[in-house]
């Protein structure tokens, strides 16, 4: 069951999901099933070797958040 990571189109809360069969991701928080596939950090290194931690995001400047800016709700 592979993971995923998805924007809501319509809140646009960013979140994780376990997609099981054939189906189909909504937002845990509106329900809706708008939603925008992202890049994990896994499939943007996926190369298998070490990963350079200076080309990892920053943390975020508003709540710390070490996915970056833009990862958390706040922004």
């Amino acid at each position: 069951m592979p993971i995923f990571e998805f924007i809501c189109g319509s809140c646009r809360h960013p979140f994780e999901t376990l997609i099981q069969g054939g189906r189909e991701p909504s937002c845990p928080f509106c329900g809706s099933s708008d939603l925008e596939k992202q890049l994990s950090v896994f499939a943007v290194n996926g190369g298998g070797g070490q990963t350079d931690a200076s080309t990892l995001p920053g943390p975020c400047g508003t709540c710390g958040d070490p996915r970056g800016p833009g990862a958390c709700s706040l922004n």
